[in-house]
């Protein structure tokens, strides 16, 4: 089964081209003109073994938050189209990562349903350049976009860049697992029969 997505989102404001294998190594080429946010797409696909290839041109001189949310956008739709019909996916992920003194929880269901909990304490500023606000954008977008569940809990931090990053790191393994095939799923695991 071929499970690859292929998305290219152009507007006023960005410019985004994306290709993603579920069932990949964890192979990264992401660039966003955002070194931070490259990190980030950059731990995310090797700690989810997704083969990701990510190209976006934005107005980031102006504010980064366009690119941010629209990357989210572009990458959601990249997993609903490798997706699929969701048939035999395990379909519920979970995972919690450290990164010193953080601990982030991501818990996610693929149920074509969109909503996100996103309690994250984080100090307003920047990390580098990047805002600490933005991932939310980003995971808001990917999640409306996908239409999944996703709820995203820091239990304990106080470094941004941890506890960004340890969010990015727990919801790699949690999609990943929720992405997975399973052998004993037959058809969707619903007990409507449909996501």
């Amino acid at each position: 089964m071929d499970r690859k997505g292929r998305v290219e989102r152009k507007t006023k404001e960005t410019d985004i081209k994306v290709e993603l294998e579920l069932d990949g190594s964890g192979k990264a080429e992401v660039e966003t003109g955002m070194p931070f946010l490259n990190h980030m797409l950059d731990s995310f696909s090797r700690h989810g073994l997704f083969d990701l290839k990510l190209k976006a041109k934005g107005d980031i001189e102006v504010d980064y938050h366009h690119t941010v949310e629209d990357v989210g956008l572009a990458l959601g739709q990249a997993f609903k189209e490798s997706l699929g019909d969701k048939q035999g996916i395990r379909r519920f992920g979970e995972a919690s990562c450290p990164l010193d003194e953080t601990l982030a929880k991501v818990v996610v269901d693929l149920s074509g349903r969109p909503y996100l909990s996103y309690n994250v304490k984080i100090r307003p500023g920047r990390v580098g350049n990047f805002d600490t606000d933005l991932p939310h954008e980003f995971f808001a977008a990917f999640a409306n976009q996908l239409g999944m569940n996703l709820h995203i809990d820091v239990v304990r931090g106080e470094n941004p860049h941890h506890i960004i990053e340890a969010c990015f790191k727990a919801f790699a393994r949690a999609m990943d697992m929720a992405t997975q095939l399973d052998g004993r799923i037959q058809g969707i695991l619903s007990t409507k029969g449909s996501l």
